[in-house]
């Protein structure tokens, strides 16, 4: 049996998955009850934590404004979660309408759900890759057909590499995508931590899910900015990074870093 054209078989609904526990905090519908368990359980453990992932959110779209608006016209987004309107591609539009804008997450659902969105739009695509293997991503032809690495690109890296154990050498696979990326490029990161609170419960509740959490310092996280040059404010917490208004309430408590950085001449 398929869904949007992805085997069934492939969706494993028995566990917890971090983008569909993101979009039941989000306050989406696109995730099961094994999701929500897990979501509210989180909440239960880091009462902070919707006000959190809406921040997070926000800073994504502040950050995608201030890439386009500085120039950049492609977009490549690991880890990109399930779709949640306004979506990238319709918020980096808002300021020039020719952005190209490839999306990439492993989970089958996301790009199931994607693709339905996207409806064969020319200037957008979907890819089912893994951050792990950025290679594979770098060539995969949902990738190449959108994403001219010939000319300078945003790398968005958003609420996704705390779902690698450094066993994984996360710092090795943004040095790798680096790597690929002209100079003019841009860096797009947020990354959990538990600088502010312990997070040990919730993060517990991530060892029942199909990705573990991995929280890290701000010292941790402004190393995967290596290569690059951090633009002002600097990693941040989310909600003062750029704020276009009053950053919400608690957002001192909020356990996400943020920052851009581009990638110099």
């Amino acid at each position: 049996m398929t869904q949007d054209g992805v085997r069934t078989a492939e969706i494993d609904t028995s566990r917890p998955h971090p983008a569909r526990i993101y979009d039941y905090l989000l306050g989406g519908e696109d995730h099961y009850e094994v999701d929500q368990r897990a979501g509210d359980a989180i909440a239960a453990a880091a009462p902070e934590v919707r006000i959190g992932v809406r921040a997070n959110r926000a800073f994504l779209h502040r950050a995608v404004r201030h890439v386009v608006g500085s120039g950049v016209r492609q977009l490549l987004d690991i880890g990109t979660g399930l779709p949640t309107s306004p979506n990238v591609h319709e918020i980096a539009r808002q300021t020039v309408p020719d952005v190209r804008v490839a999306y990439v997450d492993n989970d089958p659902i996301v790009a199931a759900h994607g693709n339905a969105l996207l409806g064969g739009s020319g200037a957008t695509s979907i890819a089912l890759g893994d951050l792990r293997d950025p290679r594979s991503v770098l060539e995969h032809p949902g990738v190449r057909e959108v994403i001219d690495f010939g000319e300078p690109v945003a790398l968005l890296l958003v609420a996704v590499l705390h779902f690698l154990t450094d066993a994984d050498r996360p710092a090795e696979i943004v040095a790798a995508l680096r790597d690929a990326l002209p100079p003019g490029s841009h860096l797009v990161l947020s990354h959990a931590t538990e600088d502010f609170a312990d997070r040990s419960a919730a993060q517990a509740v991530y060892d029942q899910a199909t990705a573990s959490l991995n929280l890290r310092t701000r010292a941790e996280v402004e190393r995967f900015f290596e290569g690059f040059e951090l633009i002002d404010p600097g990693l941040v917490q989310v909600p003062f990074w750029r704020p276009d208004g009053t950053p919400p309430s608690r957002s001192a408590e909020i356990g996400f870093y943020g920052g851009v950085a581009r990638k110099p001449f």
